[in-house]
């Protein structure tokens, strides 16, 4: 039984978001019949149709007819001719949060947040989970590499969803066990001071111990260990992880492979076991010492756990390979903070050896350009050759400042190793022409600059590049 029980069909505006996909793949999972719209299609538009979702292109008020209960997110205004449809019908409407929370209802919920991270370490623990022979349904950012779904009912109890902290969707949640990778500044738009997400989390961390649950936390993070400490105080379960020596469990002689990172696992003094990882980057080593930890506290083995974390081969969108031509390898990943970009690039570093990172970004929103347009410059200049884009913000006013211009200006490489670039057409052509056999193309970004590596590649292949 689940909170839609009753409900026959269910439409959802902006179905092709990540989250609102995952949701609607549940829902069908769960015997609604599901119906949506969004702006444009896509890939998951068109997956979601293969599963029985009666999913369209283009907003419509006749959509409404005869559905109900209307899910929208934060994205969708007010204005919008199926919310309004809705309203004058008297059809109830439900946030992205609360639909989620009732497709989680009866499950034991593990909810994974933080400011980075999230989708890694949600999918590392899925997998890693689902070795354990468990079976877990869970609703993530991004497609699994394993599986290419974002959202899976399974038939065993524990419920794993990457928990929302942008408008304040994790507060709806009813976990019984979370992870926090980080607390940073970020979706100031939404809560207006860094102090305030901090009460955020720290209410996100009260609820658990009101259902008895167990929260895991990274202290290696500034804002994870002030975190750790209050909820500790307030007699939340924190189990800490890290590479900090006062870490509950502590990563311990992490080292770089042909693959990525290993590293073993000491609590109490006791190590549990190596890990070898297959995907790049000492950040993702400290990921999956989440999900082990939090695998362990759900009282799986922790033979099976490592195992599935060694199995872990990525997600959509992190990190992830395009393609080669011509000895140039491009990849893309999501990475739209700086310090997200930083990791990124250390990550890009391993694997690129003796060659070099020639690297396209686009900001999203002018808010956080606004905060970040020097520590973004500060972050890119990881890179050998960077392609600036201008911000991706659409239906927000400019801010002085906040431009892709002023972000090319801040990257402390040399001039000729810079180029800010307001043409979309233009980026492929910077990059394949910029790009030497053993390098590495990497398209960062939250919108749609993913779909530039395809083109990259089509130039190299073509020598349009030359």
């Amino acid at each position: 039984m689940t909170a839609m029980d009753g409900l026959g069909r269910v439409h959802i505006v902006g179905i092709g978001g990540a989250g609102m996909s995952g949701i609607a793949r549940i829902m069908v999972a769960q015997g609604l019949a599901v119906s949506g719209s969004d702006a444009k299609d896509s890939r998951r538009l068109q997956a979601l149709r293969a599963v029985g979702v009666d999913a369209r292109v283009g907003h419509d008020p006749a959509l409404v007819s005869g559905i109900d209960a209307l899910v929208v997110s934060t994205a969708i205004p007010e204005s919008n001719v199926e919310r309004v449809a809705a309203r004058e019908r008297g059809i109830p409407e439900l946030s992205r949060a609360e639909a989620l929370a009732a497709v989680m209802a009866g499950s034991r919920g593990v909810a994974v947040a933080g400011t980075h991270g999230k989708t890694t370490t949600t999918s590392m623990l899925t997998v890693a989970l689902q070795h354990c022979g468990a079976d877990p349904s869970f609703a993530i950012g991004s497609e699994l590499n394993e599986s290419g779904s974002n959202a899976h009912l399974g038939s065993g109890d524990v419920f794993v969803v990457e928990a929302d902290e942008s408008d304040g969707a994790f507060l709806h949640l009813e976990p019984i066990a979370a992870i926090v990778t980080n607390v940073e500044p970020d979706h100031l738009d939404h809560w207006g001071t860094f102090e305030a997400i901090e009460q955020a989390f720290l209410d996100f961390a009260t609820g658990i111990r009101d259902r008895d649950g167990f929260i895991v936390v990274c202290v290696d993070d500034r804002g994870g260990a002030r975190l750790a400490e209050r909820a500790r105080e307030g007699g939340v379960d924190v189990r800490t992880y890290g590479e900090a020596l006062e870490a509950d469990y502590r990563l311990s002689d992490a080292r770089l492979t042909e693959t990525g990172w290993a590293f073993d696992t000491v609590h109490n003094g006791v190590r549990l076991g190596e890990i070898e990882l297959r995907v790049p980057g000492r950040h993702n080593a400290l990921n999956a010492l989440a999900a082990f930890v939090a695998g362990l506290g759900l009282d799986f083995p922790a033979s099976d756990l490592r195992a599935g974390l060694e199995s872990f081969s990525g997600t959509r969108r992190r990190f992830d390979f395009k393609g080669q031509a011509g000895g140039i390898r491009v990849y893309d990943d999501y990475a739209h903070h700086p310090t997200e970009i930083e990791a990124t690039l250390r990550a890009a570093r391993e694997v690129v050896h003796d060659g070099r990172l020639v690297v396209a970004f686009q900001a999203h929103h002018y808010y956080r350009t606004a905060m970040f347009v020097k520590e973004f410059g500060e972050a890119l200049g990881l890179a050998d050759d960077v392609v600036v884009l201008e911000v991706f913000a659409p239906g927000e006013s400019p801010i002085p400042g906040a431009s892709g211009q002023t972000m090319a200006a801040n990257v402390p490489l040399p001039r000729e190793n810079v180029v800010f670039e307001p043409s979309w057409s233009a980026v492929a052509g910077h990059l394949a022409s910029r790009a030497r056999p053993g390098d590495i193309v990497m398209t960062l970004g939250a919108g749609d600059i993913g779909m530039i590596g395809v083109e990259v590649l089509e130039l190299l292949r073509s020598g349009g590049a030359q």
